[in-house]
């Protein structure tokens, strides 16, 4: 039978205009032609049994008329298809069944022509229909984005456009029950919006303004308008529509090999069954040896394998560009990972209050939260954030104002105000000598803040960024899979990277790292001998994705780098995906080598069988059709692999 890279049949090169949804109708009605050749098979074979004939009242001559037509009616869509295929420069097998159809049909055995035309079809037919779900499957990723949107004009008014004239700027009116047309920020409005079908999330978010959304999402509650950043296929969505369809054109070298040898194949077989008619004189045998040579299962053995895995993996939420990077995940020895945002969750938490003499701590943190509540600085968020956990009541700030990379001022009941670096104190003229001495904390890998009120420092406020509760454990899975190293980088301080590594016990790190000096490290360990994945999150770790073995990006939900920069994207940030990952490569492997190796026993034992043995043509149809159907239950067991891991769900930490 005809397969390509993913099980997709040569007969679709006859729809390859139609959509998937006119090629499941022809693919029905084709399905119900060879139900009725089937019928009319069946027919001619109990009208020449004795006492089942006077039900049809049919001779010996009417029965082979009938068991003619059910055998023309199957075997001239497997036919014309081997034509059509020869012409167009593709050899997929089907020709071995072609010919073995046509010479049991010249031999007079229309039953056996028929039959074996039946089996051969509807376990085709069955097979492409099972292709063309997946592929629907696929398609269903673009309804998911509504044709039209509601743009917001001046003085409040309403156009109704298309969505694929959208812009970045433009604003959209979303109501309850619209899927989002664009991803955005929202403008006003409060909402609950389901954004399964992008992050996994089973429970709708709660939405205010200011908050990302996604194209291909759903707004469950309220009216939004929302501010659009991307559109069309640079929406997250759109990125994923091309994630799949990407994996879904790409085949492993195992694949290639496949292809590039199927051409000597076939005059192999040929000879094979010529030989053997010439020594026994037994068409039937040769007519059973194309039969059963017919390789579906060895075709099938890598991209039924192949589709299980890709399946595993997105059920996890991780997206593969291109299914030969499957393969080389089973192979890394070492493992590069980026510190902000992978291994830690990119968030600053205050972690150390350190106040002056006669300075009560609460006192100290209302009035940093009061200067720090207009800043979106991460810092000035932890501090606000502890502020409101701690039940401290923080009066509105005046005279705000904000000093990029340094610090803020404000008035706060009366008092000047300063939260910022030491650098940013002492520019003002501010003594920070009276509370305890920086070093101590800068050890243990504090970020600080230093508050000032009415030009006397009145304490510090450590902070740090937590490394994700899950990497330690990942760090531990990936050593029980062989992997060598591990290595950390990072541009931040060196005693913040050594804490940081020793909690996740990685064998090595490097600190104060520029884009180009992760990417030195990268090259320096796979001139070691190794095979390297990189592990990162955003635009300064895209070279070294770029030239690791495997790049895998980290949260990429909405974001650029992890669908251009790098070969995997994970659409969560749980880092138990990476061990995952190598052990379904290892496990794909197995598989795919079970595959091949149950083929090739299959063909080899299948000849030697029929030709040494009296084997009936209708039973070795049978078996080359069980002989498929072990291959694919063999791989679908690779569907539920990783079912111990929690499902996707796709919460960014």
């Amino acid at each position: 039978m005809a397969h390509d890279s993913l099980g997709f049949k040569a007969q679709e090169l006859e729809y390859e205009h139609d959509s998937t949804e006119g090629k499941q109708v022809r693919v029905s009605l084709a399905f119900i032609g060879a139900l009725i050749g089937g019928v009319l098979i069946v027919s001619s074979k109990l009208g020449t049994i004795p006492w089942l004939g006077f039900l049809y009242g049919s001779s010996p001559v009417t029965s082979q008329m009938v068991a003619m037509v059910g055998a023309v009616l199957l075997g001239a869509p497997l036919i014309m298809h081997s034509v059509k295929c020869i012409l167009h420069g593709h050899m997929h097998m089907d020709e071995l069944v072609a010919l073995a159809v046509i010479a049991a049909f010249c031999n007079g055995d229309y039953v056996e022509a028929g039959t074996v035309a039946f089996i051969m079809m509807i376990s085709e037919l069955l097979e492409t229909r099972t292709a063309l779900g997946a592929r629907a499957a696929i398609e269903s990723l673009i309804h998911l984005t509504p044709t039209t949107a509601h743009l917001v004009g001046k003085g409040n008014s309403e156009t109704e456009v298309k969505v694929s004239s959208l812009k970045p700027g433009d604003v959209v009116r979303v109501r309850p029950g619209d899927n989002i047309p664009a991803d955005g920020e929202i403008k006003s409005g409060l909402s609950t919006v389901n954004e399964a079908t992008i992050t996994g999330e089973s429970l709708p978010v709660d939405k205010v303004a200011g908050m990302q959304v996604f194209a291909g999402t759903s707004n469950l509650t309220g009216v939004m308008d929302v501010v659009v950043t991307k559109a069309g296929d640079d929406t997250t969505l759109g990125k994923v529509q091309q994630l799949i369809i990407a994996a879904e054109q790409t085949q492993l070298p195992i694949m290639r090999m496949i292809d590039r040898y199927v051409k000597w194949y076939l005059p192999v077989i040929l000879m094979i069954a010529g030989i053997v008619y010439f020594f026994t004189g037994e068409i039937i045998k040769s007519i059973g040896i194309l039969v059963i040579s017919c390789p579906c299962a060895l075709i099938m053995a890598t991209p039924t394998a192949m589709v299980a895995s890709l399946s595993a993996a997105a059920r996890l939420g991780i997206l593969i560009k291109n299914v030969s990077l499957l393969e080389i995940a089973g192979k890394i020895t070492a493992i590069v990972f980026d510190k902000t945002g992978t291994v830690t969750t990119g968030q600053l938490y205050v972690t150390k209050l350190e106040p002056a003499t006669d300075i009560e701590p609460a006192q100290m943190l209302m009035l940093a939260a009061s200067a720090e509540q207009m800043s979106k600085h991460p810092a000035a968020r932890a501090v606000v954030n502890l502020a409101r956990e701690a039940n401290v009541d923080f009066p509105q700030a005046e005279n705000f104002e904000e000093t990029p990379g340094k610090g803020v001022t404000a008035t706060v009941d009366g008092q000047l105000v300063l939260v910022g670096r030491d650098t940013f104190l002492k520019e003002k003229k501010i003594d920070v000598g009276n509370v305890v001495d920086p070093a101590m904390h800068e050890e243990q890998g504090f970020s600080t803040l230093y508050l000032a009120a009415d030009g006397v420092c009145i304490g510090w406020i450590g902070m740090q960024d937590k490394t994700r509760p899950e990497a330690q454990q990942a760090v531990k899975e990936l050593f029980d899979c062989d992997i060598k190293r591990v290595t950390m980088l990072t541009g931040d301080r060196s005693e913040v990277a050594n804490r940081v590594s020793a909690e996740l016990g990685c064998t090595d790190f490097k600190a104060h790292c520029l884009p180009q000096d992760k990417l030195a490290v990268v090259e320096r360990i796979r001139k070691d001998g190794h095979m390297v994945a990189v592990v990162g999150d955003g635009i300064n770790d895209a070279p070294a994705l770029a030239a690791g073995d495997l790049g895998i990006a980290m949260g990429a939900a909405g974001s650029d780098v992890a669908i251009n920069s790098a070969s995997i994207a994970l659409m969560s940030n749980d880092l138990r995906r990476l061990p995952f990952l190598v052990q379904l490569s290892r496990k794909t492997r197995t598989v795919i080598n079970q595959n091949m190796l149950f083929g090739i026993l299959f063909i080899i034992i299948g000849i030697t069988v029929i030709t040494v043995a009296e084997i009936p043509l209708i039973l070795a149809a049978i078996l080359h059709l069980f002989g498929a159907l072990a291959v694919i239950f063999n791989s679908a067991r690779l569907v539920r692999f990783g079912e111990h891991l929690d499902p996707h769900t796709g919460q960014q930490d």
